[in-house]
């Protein structure tokens, strides 16, 4: 059976914003080929994770994973800076 935690999704993006306390906004790009054409392009999406010690800079890589809901738009947390 595989437990709980190992099956939560995991992202690595760049951290845009720190503004807000104890929140950052996380970008997550992705490449991906078009199926018709085949060009390579990218697509992103940003998340709001949750950052206990509120430290991390703008421009920094972080790893988040999923978490339980902490507020309207907040769903996961930032596991480790890379």
């Amino acid at each position: 059976m595989i437990n709980e935690r190992e099956s939560r999704k995991e992202n690595v993006g760049v951290v845009i914003s720190n503004s807000m306390t104890k929140t950052v906004t996380v970008q997550v790009s992705r490449k991906m080929r078009h199926p018709k054409y085949g060009k390579v392009f990218e697509r992103s999406k940003k998340y709001y994770a949750h950052d206990d010690t509120d430290a991390i800079e703008v421009g920094q890589k972080v790893r988040i994973m999923e978490t339980r809901p902490l507020s309207k738009l907040k769903r996961w947390r930032v596991v480790e800076v890379l």
